[in-house]
């Protein structure tokens, strides 16, 4: 694997026990003993932003929202929602069955939708060839991706205890910190299950609280088909076992769906041509997760939220995310893989450039040709961007009703209220400044109102639609550039 050059690398990314160490200080941090299983800071931000499902039942649009949500969960998942899907349905059940297994490590599952030639020139170097061994392009862009998706995978993982019985992990009650969060807006646990007559403990549903679509939708439909690995497999494998144990865990937010928007944003950013492409996978992954049976619409819209609140905070550099040790844990929940090594990443920003330039030199040998030229040869599913907008246009809401009127009513100033998230369209398109980025996610933000969009910050990222944005950002960038080319 190609390797980052000295500089950047020392002030990127640091590897320890194992293969390398550095950062002496950083390092000395292990040796601090951590409590066990407590939220971070970061951890309180997703709690907090996330917590507006706890009062959805104490009121008449919040009810309204709660009986919607399983309603359309149902209806994707038995294919009467008719959604305009880029595969056949039965085909978009098989890839459901294969995003079931998540490909942390690499991204491997997701990049596809860098299209039909460079996903396959990834995709040949990334692989996984069993649950937990994989390949990479490059060491640069492993510790990018184990980094980033740890931070958000954190915030994810705070969320499923605390948001089904208060707990960290079904048994230990959170921090003090934690709880007022609840208790400070009259907010309950277990909103699913007392939502949808499973309330926790009881038959048939979760042990902890907030019951899955399997568990509490009158029917389910459960089909064959091959997992990942090419093997023989069934949808209820993925549910009830033996290849994900899911019944005693609980639903909100969707993990899978944070992974998924992580990581097909982080390669969305190295390799831009592509950006709109991978958004459309990582809202079709999201939706996989419904199509299956794992999880409930706002359970895939709480997981974008979590996903792209952490990323924005990460490119920003906030002191909160970045500097710290992070190791790929053991299975949490939900499918988590990757090595055992620790990563520290010092400088995100300095991360990012490292891995994109040991990205777009692997895609660059490997195509014979300039990136943006192999980028656009794509023959794939995600070669027409229209339907690429339809899908993403259908899980920007899912048709939830509006639970907010006062947001419903107006336009949020991104660059007001969540600046940081700019970072997500100038890593991609530099010649933006900050300003002009946020201001082309507040021109194209999706409707307003919705059961997250509470007038907070990271309500305003529940309400991003990054795929139109990315399109006006990179039409922006052009301009800027052509007009910045020396005339002859």
């Amino acid at each position: 694997m190609s390797k980052t050059p000295g500089a950047a690398r020392d002030a990127a990314a640091v590897r320890i026990g194992g293969v390398r160490a550095g950062y002496a200080a950083l390092a000395l941090c292990l040796l601090a003993p951590l409590p066990a299983l407590a939220q971070s800071a970061p951890n309180l931000t997703a709690l907090r932003g996330l917590a507006p499902v706890s009062v959805l039942a104490a009121g008449e649009a919040g009810r309204a929202a709660l009986d919607a949500n399983l309603k359309i969960t149902g209806d994707i998942q038995s294919g009467a929602a008719a959604q305009p899907l880029l595969l056949p349905l039965e085909a978009q059940r098989q890839l459901a069955l294969r995003d079931a297994f998540i490909t942390d490590g690499n991204a491997a599952e997701l990049a596809d939708g860098l299209g039909s030639k460079l996903g396959a020139i990834y995709q040949a170097r990334a692989r996984y060839t069993d649950p937990k061994t994989f390949t990479n392009v490059a060491q640069s862009v492993e510790d990018l991706l184990g980094y980033t998706n740890n931070v958000a995978k954190s915030d994810s993982n705070a969320g499923k205890y605390f948001f089904a019985n208060a707990t960290t992990n079904g048994k230990a009650p959170v921090s003090d910190a934690a709880m007022a969060i609840l208790t400070e807006r009259g907010g309950v646990t277990d909103v699913f299950g007392r939502a949808y007559g499973r309330p926790a403990g009881s038959q048939g549903s979760d042990a902890f609280g907030n019951a899955r679509p399997f568990q509490t939708l009158p029917t389910l439909f459960a089909y064959r088909g091959d997992d990942y690995f090419g093997r023989g497999s069934h949808s209820l494998d993925w549910l009830h076992g033996p290849n994900q144990n899911l019944t005693d865990s609980p639903s909100y937010p969707s993990g899978h769906t944070t992974y998924g928007y992580t990581e097909a944003v982080i390669l969305a950013i190295l390799v831009p041509e592509r950006y709109q492409q991978m958004i459309a996978r990582a809202a079709e992954y999201g939706n996989n997760r419904i199509v299956v049976g794992a999880h409930y619409a706002m359970d895939v819209l709480g997981g974008r939220a979590v996903a792209l609140h952490a990323v924005a905070h990460l490119l920003a550099n906030d002191p909160a995310y970045v500097g710290q040790v992070r190791k790929n844990p053991a299975v949490i929940n939900e499918m988590s893989h990757g090595t055992n090594e620790a990563v520290a990443v010092a400088d995100y920003q300095a991360a990012l450039k490292a891995a994109r330039a040991d990205l777009a030199a692997f895609l660059r040998d490997g195509c014979g040709d300039a990136v943006a030229a192999c980028a656009a040869a794509d023959g794939g599913r995600f070669r027409d961007p229209a339907a690429n907008e339809a899908l993403y246009n259908a899980t920007q809401t899912y048709g939830l009703p509006v639970v907010h009127p006062q947001t419903a009513r107006t336009v949020e100033d991104v660059g007001r209220l969540a600046p940081e998230a700019g970072y997500l369209l100038t890593a991609a398109f530099p010649a933006l400044s900050l300003e002009e980025a946020n201001a082309i996610l507040t021109e194209t933000q999706g409707p307003g109102g919705g059961f997250l969009n509470d007038g907070s910050a990271f309500g305003v990222y529940a309400r991003l639609n990054l795929y139109a944005a990315a399109g006006k950002a990179a039409a922006a960038a052009g301009r800027k550039q052509t007009l910045l080319q020396p005339t002859r």
